[in-house]
């Protein structure tokens, strides 16, 4: 009867035979973030909602003179902005992923001609639907106001967004710092070199596998923390990690991956999991000299990418205190791209710690597209 357990995988170096048999997959490096916002978000969305509702509240209110008057102009001021808001997002939402690559001059004309367009559409139906009756001078400085008022709107929601994103600027560059500072301390860098001495006469194959393992980890920590990266690719990079960890602490580390419903496509911000993973063995598995178990799953729910982490807890005399700041920096990451949409939840639950994240499965194209070989099972 087959057991429902899950495969420990173990690491072995790739057979020269299995070179032809080598996979190529799909390594996403997008170059610069798109200039107009993700209107498929729904922290996007109820940030829009809600400042342009309170700006046509307060318009409303300069207006008038009492709250009756004030509730009515506001209703007459929603008859336009709603459908044109709502209509607006949807749209931008549809074609992003089709211009998200284009020239910031193409991106502003799609940000700002859009909302302009659908705004003076909306107009015009909400006249004939009112029979409202005005001469031909009176709609064209009618559709010429609102033409404007769109536009700086428009304009107004694309640079508040693109601030933010600068705003964010500084937790990019410590998570790149962070990534090489960590990499190259000595003890993992020294560790895994006299590794590789130690198997260059014994497993001369093996050795040669881990350095390039190293001098894929390395050319990783060296890209941009801005890119998006396919999910596949940033497993790779963990495994390719695990590797190494596995080579310097032996049988003490033993990984779980369940990778079934993996969706490999889903993009996410480059150097996102292997952080966390690293956690995992720094403060789970090194601290103690017995063996441990860290269980990794990766799946999806829905229109949702669900990861999963486990490492155990060591006693409290060998535990060591961690910080934050990584975890931190991931927050503040995923808060960048998926704003609410994502989540990031961490406890521990008896002896085992357990990491949980979830954020929304994109499959966007990028300006750049570029391939590494590997072998998946390696």
């Amino acid at each position: 009867m087959a057991s429902n357990e899950p495969k420990t995988v173990d690491y072995k170096a790739p057979h020269p035979a299995t070179a032809a048999a080598v996979k190529a997959r799909r390594q996403v490096e997008g170059g610069l973030a798109p200039l107009i916002p993700d209107a498929c978000n729904l922290g996007v969305v109820l940030r829009c909602l809600g400042a342009f509702n309170v700006l046509a509240m307060l318009l409303a209110a300069v207006q008038s003179s009492d709250v009756w008057q004030t509730s009515t102009r506001f209703l007459v001021i929603a008859t336009v902005l709603e459908p044109s808001l709502l209509l607006s997002l949807a749209l931008v939402c549809l074609v992003r992923k089709n211009t998200n690559a284009a020239s910031h001059s193409s991106q502003w004309a799609v940000a700002i001609g859009l909302p302009v367009l659908l705004t003076l559409l909306v107009s015009l139906v909400v006249l004939q639907l009112l029979e409202i009756q005005l001469s031909v001078p009176e709609i064209f400085w009618l559709m010429l106001s609102r033409a404007l008022i769109a536009a700086t709107a428009a304009w107004a929601v694309v640079e508040y967004f693109r601030l933010r994103a600068r705003a964010y600027s500084p937790s990019f560059a410590e998570a790149r710092l962070q990534a090489l500072q960590a990499r190259i301390r000595p003890h993992f860098l020294f560790n895994s070199l006299n590794t590789v001495l130690g198997l260059m006469r014994g497993d001369p194959r093996r050795a040669e596998a881990t350095l390039e393992n190293l001098a894929d980890l390395f050319r990783v920590f060296m890209r941009d923390a801005r890119e998006l990266v396919a999910l596949d690719d940033e497993v790779v990079t963990c495994k390719e990690y695990l590797a190494i960890e596995q080579l310097r602490l032996g049988e003490r580390l033993k990984v779980v991956w369940q990778l079934d419903d993996m969706p490999g496509d889903a993009l996410l911000p480059s150097l996102l999991l292997q952080p966390l993973i690293e956690n995992a063995v720094h403060h789970g598995i090194e601290p103690s000299s017995e063996e441990g178990t860290i269980a990794i799953t990766v799946g999806r729910t829905g229109d949702r990418v669900r990861v999963e982490i486990l490492n155990p807890i060591p006693p409290a005399t060998q535990s060591r205190s961690g910080n934050q700041m990584a975890l931190s920096n991931v927050r503040e990451r995923l808060m960048l791209l998926y704003d609410i949409e994502a989540d990031l939840k961490t406890g521990a639950e008896g002896d085992r710690f357990r990491l949980q994240l979830e954020f929304p499965y994109r499959k966007e194209r990028r300006s750049r597209d570029v391939r590494r070989y590997f072998d998946p099972d390696r």
